[in-house]
């Protein structure tokens, strides 16, 4: 069964962190293809940052230089560490695999595998 599980959110004030995890379940997730996707209110979810190319992170260029995606050490988990948050980083946030993966995922076998996702919050 595929289950995605992210959890770690919470409300902080502009300025401060947190930390996400998410916990895939399923052999088609691999820690060094996974990533994390936003969705603020009224938007489009959006790709924040991604393991690609077998592990190499990459990031949206809001992100860059503040947050940090990591595997954790048990299996198929990832992290996302975000530090200098922004009110405009308040959104749900999900897992799921990369960007190029899902794309592909899509289009080939209609994939539509989302966790609840995990509310982030920042206040100014």
């Amino acid at each position: 069964q595929v289950q995605l599980v992210e959890s770690g959110g919470g409300s902080v004030q502009a300025g401060g962190s947190l930390k996400l995890s998410c916990a895939a379940s399923g052999s088609i997730f691999s820690p060094n293809a996974m990533g994390w996707y936003r969705q603020a209110p009224g938007k489009a979810r959006e790709w924040v940052a991604a393991f690609t190319n077998g592990g190499i992170a990459n990031y949206t260029d809001s992100v860059k230089g503040r947050f940090t995606i990591s595997r954790a050490n048990a299996k198929n988990t990832v992290q996302l560490q975000m530090n200098s948050l922004k009110p405009e980083d308040t959104a749900v946030y999900y897992c799921n695999v990369g960007p190029d993966l899902l794309r592909l995922w899509v289009s080939r076998h209609n994939y539509d595998t989302w966790g609840q996702g995990t509310q982030v919050t920042v206040s100014s």
